[in-house]
C-alpha cells in the first residue's frame, strides 16, 4: 500500500505535506520489514530537524533502527499516542501511526524526495 497523495524517502519515510506543515511516518512497508514495534523514540516539540538527518529511533522485535526526517524545520507536534501504544504503527502506519509534524523551513526540498511511482519501484511493487 503505497498512498499517491504523499511523497518518500529512500529510507522508508512519508510526509504529507499541508502549506507549511509536514506529517510525517513510516511507510507499511517498513513496518512489515520490522515486524512487531514496541518502541518509538522522537524529536521533542520545539526541536529542530534536517533533512535526511536521524529524528529518533523505533525499535520492533527484529531490530532497532534511525528514523530520518524527509524535511528540515521545528516539530511543532509529536503523536503522544506511540508513548504507550507504538503498535498502532504496525495497524495503520499512514493514519493513526503517524511520528511528528514539522513547521517547514523550506518547502522546496520536498524536490528531494521520491513519488509514489518510484517509491513502489523501490521496493518492488
Amino acid at each position: 500500500m503505497v498512498p499517491d497523495k504523499l511523497k518518500y524517502t529512500k529510507e522508508h519515510e512519508w510526509v504529507d505535506v499541508d502549506g507549511d506543515i509536514a506529517i510525517v511516518g513510516i511507510t507499511d512497508y517498513a513496518q512489515g520489514e520490522l515486524g512487531d514495534i514496541v518502541y518509538v523514540e522522537l524529536s521533542n516539540v520545539g526541536e529542530k530537524v534536517t533533512q535526511f538527518e536521524s529524528m529518533g529511533t523505533i525499535e520492533a522485535v527484529k531490530a532497532v533502527s534511525d528514523i530520518y526526517a524527509p524535511l528540515s524545520g521545528e516539530v511543532v507536534e509529536v503523536n503522544a499516542v506511540l508513548e504507550t501504544a507504538p503498535e498502532v504503527v504496525n495497524r495503520d502506519p499512514y493514519g493513526d501511526g503517524w511520528f511528528i509534524k514539522i513547521k517547514l523551513d523550506d518547502i522546496a526540498e520536498i524536490d528531494n524526495l521520491i513519488s509514489p511511482q518510484e517509491y513502489k519501484e523501490l521496493i518492488g511493487e
